[in-house]
């Protein structure tokens, strides 16, 4: 949630920086209704003295035994106004709550302007896209070839966009996010979490998921809970309302869950196979960290999730996203994507975010100092470490062979219980 006083401070600052993403943001209304509430408060605080002063005269007549003013009961008419004005400042903080929520995060001063993929910034390549002396397939051909992915029943199951592992699919599926977890806890210093798949609203709105992407999730309607579009949901919300010590920072998370989107509207294109699904699974990484080090903290996430595609063997690049591409929660974004050879494309498999103190605002995380008075607000990060199933569908593309068989990352074979090829 964007921090009111800053934009008391300097509106037009913060208007120019939303206008970066692309959006005016309702930042004039937003002072009118706190100017109104900041005169109620004025007016309340003067209300509250008069009844003070009051309840001194009165006390000092009945001790001086002249008895009660000919007014009455002293402040009954106040009190009728107090409660008035009362409710016209919870009423303020009501819409104010609702407006800051709509507000997007501020991007930070190193993102680069712009509104489409075409502005961001290409920060690295790492490794070389394979070459082969055969037309390379698209997954789906090898998935089904290899009887190792089922989209005709996965389809009959629930829907379309859902996929169905089966055999060494399966195996390699469970391989991939058992590698990574082993990786991230093992050799990058991460707490493993297993989380609930369902959170609450109030979780959802602390992320920053609501209100504006309610359409894109799956809702439970008749408990009014939401599947997990992303572990960093649970994963931030573990501390949501509490007051840390900072002594216990970074705190770092990596957890494995499926996640569930909706994803309203996007679809049209990249739609076969397993490139854009409605379920998958993805390792997810979160921080939570003093403000003074996110970034160094942003770029060490960068290159855990860098370290999981390199050892898998695939071609990938990392982005610097632009304001316009940026999600609503973020003020910095890096995207990893990996060469596909099959379909052609590059395909984001990880988005590594800072999102500076706006998430732990909504979801009211603080943190007490340590040694000092007082507490603020700690920053949270969040990445993926990585994500399939487009992890899975490049690793089939890029480890094709001109027989029609797979071969296995040599990090994954102590998961595929010594296998090497798949066929």
């Amino acid at each position: 949630m964007i921090d009111i006083k800053l934009v008391r401070q300097d509106p037009e600052a913060v208007k120019k920086a939303l206008g970066r993403r692309g959006e005016a943001g309702p930042i004039d209304d937003l002072l009118a209704v706190d100017a109104e509430r900041r005169r109620c408060l004025a007016e309340l605080q003067a209300l509250q003295e008069e009844r003070n002063r009051l309840s001194r005269e009165v006390a000092s007549r009945m001790k001086e035994g002249r008895g009660k003013p000919s007014h009455g009961t002293p402040g009954s008419e106040i009190k009728d106004r107090i409660k008035a004005v009362e409710a016209k400042v919870v009423e303020h903080d009501r819409i104010m709550a609702s407006m800051a929520l709509n507000i997007p995060n501020i991007p930070h001063i190193s993102v680069p302007d712009g509104d489409s993929h075409n502005n961001n910034i290409l920060v690295s390549e790492c490794g070389k896209k394979p070459e082969y002396d055969f037309n390379p397939l698209p997954h789906w051909e090898i998935g089904e070839c290899l009887g190792i992915l089922d989209f005709e029943t996965a389809t009959k199951l629930s829907g379309s966009n859902f996929p169905l592992f089966k055999g060494l699919g399966a195996k390699l599926e469970r391989a991939l996010y058992t590698y990574m977890l082993d990786l991230h806890t093992g050799e990058h210093g991460y707490t493993e979490v297993i989380p609930p798949y369902l959170a609450r609203r109030a979780c959802m709105l602390g992320t920053g998921q609501l209100p504006r992407m309610e359409t894109d999730m799956y809702r439970v309607e008749q408990d009014d809970l939401f599947l997990v579009p992303t572990a960093e949901v649970p994963l931030v919300n573990m501390h949501r309302e509490q007051i840390l010590e900072e002594a216990s920072l970074p705190l770092r998370y990596v957890s494995l869950t499926p996640c569930f989107r909706r994803e309203a509207g996007s679809y049209g294109r990249d739609t076969r196979g397993l490139l854009r699904v409605h379920q998958f699974d993805k390792v997810e990484l979160v921080a939570i960290t003093r403000p003074e080090e996110s970034y160094d903290v942003l770029e060490k996430m960068l290159a855990h999730a860098g370290e999981a595609v390199r050892r898998l063997g695939l071609a990938y690049r990392v982005s610097l996203l632009c304001a316009g591409e940026i999600s609503f929660a973020s003020a910095k974004t890096y995207d990893i994507e990996v060469w596909a050879p099959g379909v052609g494309q590059w395909l984001e498999v990880a988005s590594v975010s800072n999102c500076e103190d706006f998430q732990a605002r909504r979801a009211e995380i603080r943190c007490r100092r340590s040694g000092g008075k007082g507490t603020f607000h700690p920053h949270t990060l969040n990445g993926s470490g990585v994500a399939l199933a487009r992890t899975f569908l490049a690793l089939l593309e890029t480890h094709q062979r001109g027989n029609g068989t797979v071969g296995v990352p040599e990090a994954l074979r102590p998961y595929m219980g010594g296998v090497e090829v798949i066929g």
